[in-house]
C-alpha cells in the first residue's frame, strides 16, 4: 500500500495555476501512506475563497487515497507575456502560506520566469 500511495503522491502535480491573471492560491501538504508527504501549489481564478481551492483539491486527492491539509494561502499575479509571477498576500481563513516555499515550487515549474514574493499586500 505504501508503494501505491507513493506512486499516487508522485502523480500529483506540484503546481497547478491559471495561465494568466491575478488569483488566490493555497499551499497544500499532501499525505500518502506512512510518512510520505509533499507540498503543492493550487491557484485559480474561479475560486471566490481560498477554501474553494482547498476543498476541490482535497476532493480530487481523496479519490486517489491521499489526504491533505492547507498550510495557508495568498495571491498570485501571473503575467506570462512578461514571464513573471508575484506571490503575495494571505488567506483570511487559512493564514499566510510560506511564500518562500511557494516561490521555490513555482520556480521549478517555470524555470525561465522571474518569480518574486512579498508578505505585504492582499
Amino acid at each position: 500500500a505504501a508503494a501505491m500511495a507513493g506512486e499516487a503522491l508522485s502523480l500529483v502535480p506540484d503546481v497547478q495555476i491559471d495561465g494568466d491573471g491575478v488569483f488566490k492560491y493555497v499551499l497544500v501538504r499532501v499525505r500518502g501512506a506512512g510518512a510520505l508527504a509533499k507540498d503543492v501549489v493550487r491557484g485559480h481564478g474561479w475560486a471566490e475563497y481560498h477554501a474553494d481551492l482547498f476543498e476541490r483539491t482535497a476532493e480530487e486527492l481523496a479519490r486517489h487515497g491521499l489526504s491533505c491539509e492547507c498550510l495557508g494561502g495568498g495571491r498570485l499575479s501571473h503575467r506570462p507575456e512578461e514571464r513573471k509571477i508575484h506571490v503575495y498576500g494571505y488567506s483570511v481563513g487559512f493564514g499566510r502560506a510560506d511564500h518562500a516555499v511557494t516561490t521555490e515550487k513555482l520556480q521549478a515549474e517555470y524555470p525561465d520566469y522571474e518569480i518574486t514574493w512579498a508578505d505585504e499586500g492582499y
